[in-house]
């Protein structure tokens, strides 16, 4: 194999964490230990060595494709590398000799694999607002294959179990059926369920550069069959995009959101839509115990005290608050927008968001698996953030007192 390929495979076991495959380090090595065996001699060895080692369940077959077409530029779905294996195989059985010519094919297929994947981990730190048409088009085909569950939790009904608290009805039924004979013992566990996402994105003018891909990153989000995912937009109103973004397809929800948004790339009051949120919505039962992401870069023409007002009834609401701040990503990022301070105290992580790499990390992070290092590090640009509102004294003339 390769050395070239190594990042563009890191990249691709990435994007499938982020779309929802269980992609651990043990998975990544088997992976990389069978395209050693195979040779990676071309696009269909990459495919079949990743979908025998990274898919544990039916599910992660269906994730797996989608994301592999998606990393690839579209060329290698799972019936065209099916038949380009098939057609080598078939070759090699009825003749143990190569074709002249057939390494060299194999070569140039490699070489566009390496290089194709390895233009798609460059546009993964890219920062989104300085992406061209052609980059933006290749990071919407890239949101397509993103997936959003929110942390697990515990719900009051039990399933069949093979281990934990006995089942003591299902034991006695099964002993009864057998005329009072001992059997084995039943049991039964709490069932899991993700807790419900909320994201709340900013559109007015200052999110220019950043809102459509967030907006995208929220269809492929509403989209999973695993939980409940609801999406608003933020500006001089609050507006409800949640079924605008039903549709299958990327372009028409952006299209029927862009006709549902009436405030799109105006000013910025999110302290008032934060109330009409809490008071229309969250209060009722949609943010209660669930995972709230707002994704904005902090800026407020309102009263920045009562946007901190705000974000304290969503904290006492919601199990976690994540804000996303796509300024967070760039080189001595201080909170000096007032929105951004007030709020701060108030959320549990502060992640970045402006880009691809930011985006996955915001994915695991909201699925309460992000861990290890990435963990650490939205802790300590929370931290870090922090520090910087202590420091500053105030927030845009409001004393900052009690700020943790």
């Amino acid at each position: 194999m390769s050395d070239d390929l190594t990042p563009a495979i890191v990249g691709l076991v990435r994007t499938l964490r982020a779309a929802g495959v269980d992609a651990s380090h043990d998975r990544l090595h088997a992976f990389m230990d069978a395209l050693r065996q195979l040779g990676a001699s071309g696009r269909g060895d990459v495919y079949w060595a990743g979908r025998l080692t990274m898919c544990a369940d039916p599910d992660d077959l269906e994730r797996y494709d989608r994301v592999f077409l998606a990393y690839f530029e579209g060329t290698s779905v799972s019936a065209r590398a099916r038949e380009s294996r098939d057609v080598r195989l078939h070759a090699a059985a009825v003749s143990p000799t190569a074709a002249p010519g057939a390494a060299g094919d194999e070569d140039t297929t490699l070489r566009t694999t390496t290089r194709e994947a390895s233009a798609t981990e460059r546009l993964r730190h890219r920062d989104i607002a300085g992406l061209d048409a052609r980059e933006r088009v290749e990071l919407d085909r890239l949101l397509r294959a993103f997936t959003l569950p929110g942390e697990t939790r515990r719900t009051r009904r039990r399933d069949v179990a093979s281990r934990g608290v006995i089942d003591r009805r299902r034991t006695v039924r099964a002993m009864l059926r057998a005329g009072g004979e001992p059997g084995r013992l039943a049991y039964e566990a709490p069932r899991s369920r993700p807790r419900r996402v909320v994201l709340l994105v900013d559109v007015s003018g200052s999110m220019a550069g950043y809102a459509d891909a967030l907006l995208r990153f929220a269809h492929a989000a509403s989209r999973r069959r695993d939980g409940d995912t609801e999406v608003f937009t933020l500006g001089t109103r609050l507006t409800r995009v949640t079924e605008e973004l039903r549709h299958r397809d990327a372009d028409t929800a952006m299209r029927a959101v862009s006709a549902a948004i009436p405030d799109w790339e105006g000013g910025t009051r999110l302290a008032e839509t934060l109330r009409v949120f809490l008071d229309r919505f969250g209060q009722r039962g949609l943010a209660r115990g669930a995972v709230a992401v707002v994704l904005s870069d902090g800026w407020e023409t309102g009263d920045v005290s009562e946007l901190g007002e705000q974000m304290a009834r969503l904290k006492r609401l919601a199990h976690r608050v994540i804000w996303a701040n796509p300024r967070a990503g760039r080189p001595g990022f201080q909170p000096t927008a007032g929105g951004m301070r007030a709020s701060l105290p108030h959320c549990d992580q502060l992640v970045e968001g402006n880009t691809l790499e930011a985006l996955e990390h915001l994915a695991r992070t909201v699925a309460g698996a992000a861990g290890g290092r990435a963990d650490d590090r939205s802790r300590r640009e929370r931290a870090r953030a922090l520090a910087a509102v202590s420091a500053a004294g105030t927030v845009d003339g409001e004393p900052t007192h009690g700020v943790p």
